[in-house]
């Protein structure tokens, strides 16, 4: 298997709304868009997957050398060698890459968040940059799109964090904000525990409505003349759209389960996105 083959089955095999957004692009892109997709799925595995935090941070470490020597020339892992192949081609920063990895790590010290300030670094690390890195994959022409990109990646995050609330509090993590749980009187034992109430479900709905400002201040952002280039992004802001509002319209039951569209029903909203965009 060639390190490309790699990254696309690293992907398809994850099932994540990502693979469907860049599933249309021409073979170049989706090549590079595929690369850096498979690399953020390594690193989060490392944290979601290594129960012992310093085995955890040895291997982010040997990450953030393997992403340095694929821009030296000298990868060893197969996500290294497709990096390497696709970096010069669409500058991307090493510095994005690092950055990354500086998100995942967050999850390795940091399982709370007093505030959303706090919690917005985390969302830059993970989710912004990561749309910053594929808008200079998808390609544009006007730097507006870059606060388009950076916009749209933390209403990614947002979702993911409503999403999966329940999951991420299985393994310790809250990432709503204590602010947030204090003022909707909702002690983070309740979460941990898994007991549902209105006034969790009123926490649920100020986070949806705090993720949606973020989706319409990104597309308000998006200039005409980007606005083809930029398709993919559209298409996962579609499908994860249509995702939060689903978990919205079933009472934010989150804390015992975890809501996803069907692949047919992400295909749909991928094909008929992309051809409207």
């Amino acid at each position: 298997m060639n390190p490309h083959d790699y990254c696309h089955d690293k992907a398809a095999k994850s099932g994540s709304s990502f693979y469907y957004s860049f599933m249309f692009l021409p073979p170049e892109r989706r090549q590079a868009i595929t690369a850096l997709y498979a690399f953020c799925r390594e690193v989060d595995d490392v944290v979601d997957e290594c129960h012992d935090v310093q085995v955890a941070q040895t291997k982010l470490d040997w990450w953030r050398k393997e992403v340095s020597r694929a821009y030296e020339g000298s990868p060893s892992h197969p996500v290294g060698f497709a990096l390497k192949d696709v970096s010069a081609r669409f500058n991307l920063p090493l510095e994005q890459l690092l950055e990354i990895i500086d998100g995942m790590e967050m999850d390795l010290t940091q399982s709370r968040y007093l505030d959303f300030k706090g919690l917005q670094l985390y969302c830059y690390r993970v989710a912004s940059v990561v749309g910053l890195l594929a808008a200079e994959i998808f390609g544009y022409r006007e730097r507006q799109t870059l606060k388009y990109a950076h916009d749209l990646g933390m209403a990614f995050q947002l979702t993911n964090i409503i999403r999966d609330v329940g999951e991420d509090a299985r393994r310790g993590r809250i990432y709503l904000p204590i602010e947030d749980l204090q003022r909707f009187k909702v002690p983070a034992s309740q979460i941990m525990e898994g007991r549902d109430d209105d006034n969790f479900r009123a926490l649920m709905a100020f986070q949806a409505e705090r993720a949606e400002k973020y989706y319409d201040q990104a597309l308000a952002q998006l200039p005409a003349a980007d606005r083809k280039s930029q398709r993919p992004g559209l298409v996962m802001a579609a499908i994860y759209r249509t995702l939060l509002r689903e978990i919205a319209s079933d009472g934010f039951v989150v804390l015992d389960r975890r809501t996803s569209l069907t692949p047919v029903r992400k295909l749909w909203i991928a094909g008929k996105t992309w051809v409207r965009a």
